[in-house]
């Protein structure tokens, strides 16, 4: 890399334009003419023409654009730092870090030129803002040191300056912080939501300097009347001022004690927290977001919406409705406390940052969003002819039916991901999943029938868990795939946390905790032993091998021994049918759907009245025709049941505020005139056609 320093130097701009979507023109020279110098992680990209021969030329320029910047990044850990990483950033120092040792070491060293650059760019943003307050949110463990870095900076340029820190970090890991040196760069450490605490440090502050700047009009004056005022009588003055002072009362901080110099933590304040409701509309003024980059980092269809264009970000729930699964960090307020918001409300915060940023995509960051919520955004979306794109995290519940699922879509849904986890029923209940494999099939072959993209998070290494059972969960996986209905998912080996069901009950899970003891500063991550379970490190490699295979579609029927060299497996024991059995299970017939609303996602018809004339008889018929977006279609029936029909689904199209259950429906249907039972037209072919085109029960 360092011999072809001239050829990196004349193309690292043109790659940089490419990934803002600047100059996509590049694409074919990155794909064709020989462009881009190629360092090591160009070594495996021989499966190209698979993974991308019908995504298009420009994302396959991306992949190789982003590959080059990954080989980049390799050259400057191997000769400026090893801590450099582009969404990472001296990441071990975070991880799993009970002493501040390491850290407080890497902070007392000289700026290292990466530190350089970036002291650089904060150093222009104090100088234009010249900020009171900084706030710093750490989402994970390679956010904290250069979190740390920029406050150290800013308190070497101005000591006033008072910081803060929150963020998914703080909030798993550093509960129950004692270190006072971390104070030496953050004055106040906040947990859980951050509104609440903020706006209580803000009133605070503000306050303080308010009264501070009062105190020094008044102590001036009187340092100017000394002459008239004995020095007994300037302390009382500064005595008075300092009382005015409230003491604050402080939500869910830490901070440290300037008379002990030990770390206290406060929650004197006794009003509630914000509700989801009023925690506002999400902000992006000031973010140079057309400068971001859309990256393909790896060839996996989900992972691809993590990094390829930038998503609007937004919260259908607070927390978790379901907050079980013995795995998830459910004793803490952000799964713990749900909490929802009108659907009316939703749209209006999506509207406003549509406005903001120009962007239409959406990235719905809940922990799993409620069907029924989403049932009720799709609605209002359509209702109000929002057009936008989003994706988000669920569970795969049995509410998701294929007509909810098809609703999502025709409301702009292009993606889910959910947690199958263990595909083991033993294990799925002992997770407290709340799921099983049948259901899950059918989910998920509700929303890839509705044209949405299935992503499963997949897990191995749950307390207990056999070979026997690993080798099943990854049969269950194979047959997914095969049929269809699952595109993305990704293996996670299993990690006990302290504040989930697991990790504060180990002995119920059978497991033994092996470390860390707690320190003065972070604690989270749990180690562990399984003796009742396998050896599951060795299964990573080869379940990391078959899942990628099979999202290409390649050996779907090979054995399972065949993704596992050098280790022994045992055979499955999951029937070869399993899926496909769960899937031809009948459904519900739509006569038990009583009390579901109509939903049409076509156009109203047009009636006309025509007479067939067959061995001599005449008789009338009703004639509806569909225009529709794809295809148009007509629809034959009595010329009484059309007339109701038309009217039916005019209503219905006319306006989305219009509710008619299948009850209602069923009150009004001319049953006597057309001679025929509703319980009997809901199984006849114009019902059946009406489903298919788009009739839905939600």
């Amino acid at each position: 890399m360092l011999r072809l320093r001239h050829r990196y130097e004349s193309t690292v701009e043109p790659v940089i334009r490419f990934l803002q979507n600047k100059d996509l023109t590049l694409a074919p020279r990155i794909c064709h003419g020989r462009f881009l110098p190629e360092a090591a992680r160009f070594d495996n990209v021989a499966d190209l023409e698979s993974a991308f021969g019908t995504m298009g030329l420009t994302d396959q320029a991306r992949h190789l654009a982003t590959l080059y910047l990954e080989d980049l990044a390799d050259l400057l850990k191997e000769t400026v730092g090893p801590q450099f990483g582009f969404s990472r950033y001296a990441e071990h120092l975070g991880l799993t870090a009970t002493s501040f040792d390491e850290l407080h070491d890497a902070l007392q060293t000289a700026p290292n030129l990466v530190d350089e650059f970036m002291l650089e760019c904060f150093a222009e943003v104090l100088e234009r803002e010249q900020p009171d307050l900084i706030g710093f949110t750490v989402p994970f463990p390679g956010n904290l040191y250069g979190a740390l870095r920029l406050a150290q900076f800013a308190k070497q340029q101005r000591p006033e300056i008072r910081t803060l820190m929150g963020g998914g970090y703080p909030n798993t890991e550093l509960r129950g912080i004692k270190e006072p040196r971390f104070f030496d760069y953050i004055d106040y450490l906040t947990l859980d939501d951050g509104e609440g605490p903020w706006l209580r440090l803000l009133a605070y502050l503000g306050e303080e300097k308010e009264c501070h700047a009062e105190r020094s009009r008044s102590i001036s004056t009187a340092s100017a009347d000394s002459n008239f005022y004995p020095t007994s009588a300037v302390e009382m003055l500064r005595q008075a001022q300092h009382d005015v002072l409230v003491e604050p009362r402080y939500q869910r901080t830490f901070l440290r004690n300037p008379a002990t110099g030990q770390v206290e933590y406060h929650n004197e304040a006794t009003t509630a927290d914000i509700p989801h409701t009023e925690v506002g509309t999400p902000d992006y003024d000031g973010l140079p977001i057309r400068d971001y980059l859309s990256v393909i980092e790896v060839l996996n269809p989900m992972h691809r919406l993590w990094s390829d264009g930038r998503w609007n970000k937004l919260t259908v729930a607070h927390g978790c409705y379901w907050k079980r699964c013995s795995f998830c960090d459910v004793t803490l307020d952000y799964i713990r406390r749900y909490e929802t918001a009108p659907s009316t409300l939703l749209v209006d915060r999506i509207e406003q940052i549509v406005r903001q940023t120009g962007q239409t995509g959406f990235h719905f960051v809940d922990e799993a969003a409620p069907p029924l919520a989403l049932r009720d955004l799709a609605i209002e979306l359509l209702r109000r002819r929002v057009s936008i794109t989003w994706w988000g995290n669920i569970r795969f519940e049995k509410t998701f039916t294929p007509d909810l699922c098809r609703l999502l879509a025709a409301a702009g849904c292009i993606a889910v991901s959910g947690g199958l986890e263990v595909a083991s029923d033993r294990l799925l209940a002992l997770m407290e999943k709340g799921v099983t494999i049948a259901q899950v099939a059918r989910v998920t072959e509700g929303f890839t029938q509705a044209g949405i993209m299935v992503h499963a998070y997949l897990m191995y290494g749950f307390p207990t868990e056999t070979a026997q059972e690993t080798v099943d969960s990854l049969e269950v996986v194979r047959q997914l795939f095969q049929a269809g209905i699952v595109q993305s998912g990704y293996w996670h080996r299993f990690a006990m946390t302290a504040h989930s069901p697991v990790g504060q009950n180990p002995a119920k899970y059978k497991v033994q905790p092996i470390g860390p003891e707690p320190g003065d500063f972070a604690w989270n991550d749990l180690w562990h032993d399984d003796p009742t379970g396998a050896d599951h490190e060795r299964f990573g490699p080869g379940l990391a091998k078959a899942l990628y295979n099979y999202m290409h579609g390649v050996a779907l029927t090979e054995p399972l021994q065949f993704w596992f060299d050098e280790l022994r497996v045992p055979r499955t024991t999951v029937p070869r049918q399993l899926i496909e059995s769960a899937l031809t299970e009948p459904g519900k017939p739509d006569l038990a759907k009583q009390n579901l609303r109509l939903f049409w996602l076509g156009n109203a018809p047009e009636l006309r009245l025509e007479t067939r004339h067959k061995k001599g008889r005449a008789t009338e018929q009703a004639v509806l025709t569909f225009y529709e977006q794809a295809e148009d279609f007509e629809l034959k029936t009595t010329p009484v049941i059309g007339r109701w029909l038309t009217n039916l689904l005019t209503r219905l199209s006319a306006d989305y505020d219009t509710k008619v259950l299948l009850k209602e429906a069923a009150a009004a249907f001319p049953a006597a005139e057309a001679g025929l039972s509703f319980e009997a037209w809901l199984i006849s072919p114009t019902w059946l056609l009406l489903r298919e085109k788009g009739l839905l029960l939600v």
